[in-house]
């Protein structure tokens, strides 16, 4: 077992970018645990996972603080992660997660897209822990998320994605609501200033994609946040309690890993936002891997 995952400063992230590697808090609330299937549908900035890497396997889940946890053995609360543990970790942050309509292949699958755009199907143990999974991770993302850093400004003509800070806010949940109003009012006036020029026919198909893929992004964005303002809405951290079938606290002992508890796959990757440009991961489209 290594070590490192005890400590405070231990940071999760790919080395491009140390300013944005997740900061580990050893003290981070435990808001759900259980297991879950992973599949990896698109690597960072939506593009599509090579073929041999798709496969699910599963995991047992540990939504601490702002980072899900994918871990293979079972989960003990005093045991040190590993260093595979931290490799697959991914952070919640900007993320938004979904019910994965356009997968028929399984039931009970979400769909989690993460700041840098990576894209994950999680296969959950029944419909009902497939929506209090999709329902934990908006929230901690809509709550704990700090406001995005202000939109570099350039002469360049090519769209790229704002950088999306992974540190945890420091507003209040009444600032934090009122931040998420602001920008989801600003995207949506972008989007509808947007789709009032589209570009002409006779322009090259290289400036019509560039014309779709800043579309496809703000439309995300619009319901990210209108996601998060709802929920914040609705109750915001009295909804963060986990709780056990018969309404109680959920106590973290460990579970035995019996097949019975198994969802029927999964697969996890941590994430680390980078001012790239994106690819869209095809929502829209049936899902054929």
């Amino acid at each position: 077992t290594d070590h490192a995952g005890s400590k405070a400063n231990n940071r999760i992230g790919s080395g491009t970018n140390p300013f944005l590697d997740i900061p580990q808090d050893p003290n981070a609330k435990t808001y759900k645990t259980g297991f879950l299937s992973r599949k990896l549908h698109a690597d960072m900035d939506g593009k599509k996972t090579p073929r041999g890497k798709r496969g699910w396997k599963t995991f047992y889940a540990v939504l601490k603080g702002m980072i899900l946890y994918l871990q293979k053995d079972e989960y003990k609360p005093e045991k040190n992660l590993s260093e595979e543990d931290l490799k697959n970790a991914i952070s919640i942050h900007h993320a938004m997660a979904i019910k994965a309509t356009e997968y028929e292949k399984k039931p009970n699958v979400l769909k989690l897209k993460t700041a840098d755009w990576r894209v994950f199907l999680f296969q959950a143990q029944s419909p009902e822990e497939m929506e209090s999974w999709i329902n934990k991770m908006n929230l901690v993302a809509a709550m704990f998320s700090a406001p995005p850093f202000p939109a570099a400004i350039g002469s360049q003509k090519r769209f790229s994605r704002p950088l999306l800070p992974a540190t945890t806010t420091k507003m209040t949940q009444e600032d934090q609501l009122k931040s998420h109003e602001a920008k989801l009012k600003q995207i949506s006036t972008e989007l509808t200033e947007h789709r009032s020029y589209p570009p002409d026919k006779k322009v090259k198909a290289k400036e019509i994609d560039e014309y779709r893929l800043k579309e496809h992004y703000l439309e995300f964005e619009k319901n990210r946040y209108e996601t998060y303002v709802k929920l914040l809405k609705e109750g915001g951290p009295d909804m963060l309690v986990e709780t056990d079938g018969n309404g109680m606290k959920k106590s973290h002992s460990s579970p035995s890993l019996n097949q019975e508890m198994y969802p029927v796959n999964a697969k996890i990757k941590r994430n680390v936002s980078e001012r790239k440009d994106y690819r869209p991961d095809t929502a829209n489209n049936k899902q054929k891997t």
